[in-house]
């Protein structure tokens, strides 16, 4: 059949394709890649370290979550954030592509008595026990996204973000790591270069619906500290507004904040 686009999604999926195999982070396919990366428990990796964010852990202390609050990991990996904010109480799912990193983050979490549910599969199709959540939390997922799949994730915030709830980042920072390629050069080229690094302007015009809480460099860590930290990341904060005005698209004209960053329009929350 030649003819494959009909829907919104059928369109996401044809970029999905434009990718080089080898590139794939994002859709079910690249589940054996990531399981590949996760077998070595001892390759030194610094995500794989039995810490949590710093800046999680800092949201957390300046409580703005009440207790028992209702939370949503997406690409949890092995666990370490998901692992501390069950511990804490709180009712945590965590979505992960890899099967392996699951079964490392189930380990950690019986070692620790807590119990979040982690769920195996694709962050923009996984089914969820929850409606909504006070909490999405993402450390490391955006940047292994491809421009057109921030309409997925988009609609997966309007979705799930409960009004008035909080939404965490942490992604590679411009200046320090990720490819910092336009978008469109990144559909040329078919790869994303081991990930996408963005600046503070470019966060905010992507979820320009959301207040702005914080927007800062991640805090480094010392190698003896509880808490994970890179300088090389950035870590963001933002709520979702309890009038919510969505993730909209900028008005026609107006001058935007980064280079080539494709925003969330509504019209795509509508659609997906």
């Amino acid at each position: 059949m030649n003819r494959t686009v009909r829907s919104v999604d059928d369109v996401l999926d044809l970029l999905d394709g434009l990718f080089r195999p080898e590139a794939d982070r994002w859709t079910d396919r690249a589940a054996d890649w990531w399981d590949g990366f996760y077998t070595d428990r001892d390759s030194g990796r610094p995500f794989f370290v039995d810490k949590p964010d710093e800046n999680l852990v800092a949201l957390l202390d300046d409580g703005p979550l009440p207790p028992g609050a209702r939370v949503l990991d997406l690409g949890c990996g092995a666990g370490r954030n998901a692992v501390h904010l069950a511990s804490l109480g709180f009712e945590v799912d965590a979505v992960d592509l890899s099967a392996t990193a699951l079964a490392w983050a189930r380990e950690r979490a019986e070692a620790a008595g807590a119990a979040p549910r982690f769920h195996h599969g694709n962050i923009f199709t996984t089914e969820l026990p929850l409606p909504r959540y006070d909490l999405v939390y993402d450390s490391g997922c955006l940047h292994h996204l491809p421009p057109h799949r921030r309409v997925s994730y988009g609609a997966l915030l309007a979705r799930v973000l409960a009004p008035g709830g909080y939404f965490g980042l942490t992604c590679f920072a411009a200046g320090a790591m990720g490819s910092e390629a336009p978008d469109a050069e990144l559909y040329r080229n078919g790869r994303l270069d081991g990930g996408l690094a963005f600046t503070a302007d470019e966060l905010r015009w992507i979820f320009e619906g959301f207040t702005e809480v914080e927007i800062r460099p991640m805090v480094p860590q010392d190698p003896g500290s509880a808490l994970f930290g890179l300088p090389v990341l950035l870590t963001a904060l933002f709520r979702r507004p309890l009038a919510d005005r969505g993730m909209r698209a900028p008005r026609p004209g107006r001058k935007e904040g980064g280079q080539g960053r494709g925003p969330v329009g509504r019209s795509a929350d509508r659609q997906l």
